[in-house]
């Protein structure tokens, strides 16, 4: 007996252990080598796109655009507008949307022609005192665009000063049908005068103010070179705003449209009654 508990003890010793299968280690994976990507061909120098940048020219910084068929008010911000001031700059807080001129001290002629001269697709205005030659050139310029709309509105009282009749009366000799599709004379609804003093022009830029178009109004001697320290140079106490908030825009487009087509009422209703009273006298 005891023999065989030895050999039995010895057996024991002998088996090896069955490996519990909570306990089996998980045979590790075999690592996969990540694709390899094909190389890429260097893009040719000829095909590399140009920065956008580089593809738009320069905005043009002439004065009187009117005969430059590409240059437009498409890109216009006010800061195109600081080399006419005194300080040839803003101050870092100006606004973005509106900028007050003031004539004797900033080049507000010169202003002026730099937005009316950029029309390409609209111009509306109202104008109490029409007195300036090298704008109504412009305008002139922008009526035979038939591209262009444009309606001009001007004060009753004022169209029969010496200087505003004679400008008025040339204009007409050149294209009477064409100056009265774009030109109404008359007054506010209430027959008062018509003392607007602005412009809405493609939508973009508006101008308003106390400035009536003529040398002293704009502060310069019309035509030749702003210089406040000119003999003779005049300027009354005026302002000349340039805006370009689109709330401010659409709202004046529509009050200078109003306007314009009172105007034309009036002139219509008196040609009727002119009509009439001719025929009466047959």
């Amino acid at each position: 007996m005891a023999k065989k508990a030895a050999v039995k003890k010895a057996s024991k010793k002998a088996a090896p252990k069955k490996a519990s299968p909570r306990k089996t280690p998980a045979a590790a994976a075999t690592p996969v080598s990540p694709p390899v990507a094909a190389p890429v061909a260097a893009a040719p120098m000829a095909v590399v796109a140009t920065p956008e940048a580089e593809l738009t020219p320069p905005k043009s910084t002439v004065t009187n655009a009117i005969d430059l068929p590409s240059v437009s008010l498409q890109r216009f911000d006010l800061t195109d507008l600081q080399p006419y001031t005194q300080e040839k700059v803003y101050a870092t807080t100006a606004s973005k949307d509106f900028h007050l001129f003031y004539v004797g001290r900033d080049d507000v002629h010169s202003i002026l022609k730099h937005v009316l001269s950029r029309v390409s697709v609209s111009l509306y205005l109202n104008m109490f005192g029409f007195d300036d030659d090298e704008l109504n050139e412009i305008l002139k310029k922008i009526a035979m665009d038939k591209t262009i709309t444009m309606l001009v509105t001007l004060d009753k009282s004022q169209a029969s000063g010496t200087h505003e009749k004679a400008l008025l009366d040339a204009d007409r000799k050149l294209d009477l049908a064409l100056f009265n599709t774009h030109v109404a004379i008359g007054q506010s609804l209430t027959h008062q005068i018509s003392h607007t003093k602005g412009f809405v022009a493609d939508g973009k830029v508006a101008g308003e103010g106390s400035t009536n178009w003529s040398a002293s109004g704009e502060g310069a001697a019309v035509g030749s070179a702003f210089n406040v320290k000119a003999k003779g140079y005049k300027a009354q106490n005026n302002t000349q705003s340039i805006i370009t908030d689109q709330d401010t825009i659409s709202r004046f487009t529509a009050e200078l449209i109003a306007e314009h087509m009172i105007a034309q009422a009036q002139n219509a209703t008196a040609q009727t009654a002119k009509a009439v009273k001719a025929a009466a006298k047959k």
